[in-house]
């Protein structure tokens, strides 16, 4: 069966700004709340009422980042799963939103010092998106655009 996101040269360059886009919004909003556990700016609101306002947003951007990671992971999934960079981001991805709304989610509610939890919080994040950078630096790299159409043998022109 042909997944139609290869048929188009332009599928993973616009899935991968969507992609971007969703972590953004998510991180941006994840920082935000851990900045003010660190005291660092915000400081009019509670860290219980800015979970609260920012929740929506960061909710909207990891269900972006997880569903345009998802087609951008169809497009091409053995290049992605046979690397290691990948595998290894999908973990600190998975740590870093378990992290988030649990321990986070609870010192934001109880209003208390929250310094060392918002630097764990923030360096995972730093680590999701370090690791997403370095994917495409990786020795399996992920494609910029549609694999070449089925028949076509791009290893003559290299003899």
């Amino acid at each position: 069966m042909v997944n139609p996101l290869n048929e188009s040269p332009l599928a993973f360059p616009v899935l991968e700004y969507i992609h971007v886009l969703g972590l953004i919004c998510a991180v941006g909003t994840i920082s935000l709340l851990n900045f003010r556990l660190l005291n660092v700016g915000l400081t009019r609101k509670s860290p219980a009422q800015l979970w609260a306002d920012t929740l929506p947003w960061t909710l909207a951007g990891l269900l972006l980042v997880i569903f345009s990671g998802l087609l951008l992971f169809s497009i091409n999934p053995d290049v992605y799963y046979l690397n290691y960079t990948f595998l290894f981001k999908m973990s600190v991805l998975a740590l870093a939103i378990l992290f988030y709304y649990t321990v986070v989610r609870k010192t934001a509610s109880a209003g208390g010092n929250g310094k060392l939890v918002a630097s764990v919080s923030l360096a995972l994040w730093m680590l999701v998106l370090f690791a997403g950078v370095f994917i495409g630096l990786s020795a399996a790299r992920p494609p910029a655009a549609a694999p070449p159409p089925a028949g076509v043998d791009f290893d003559q022109f290299l003899k």
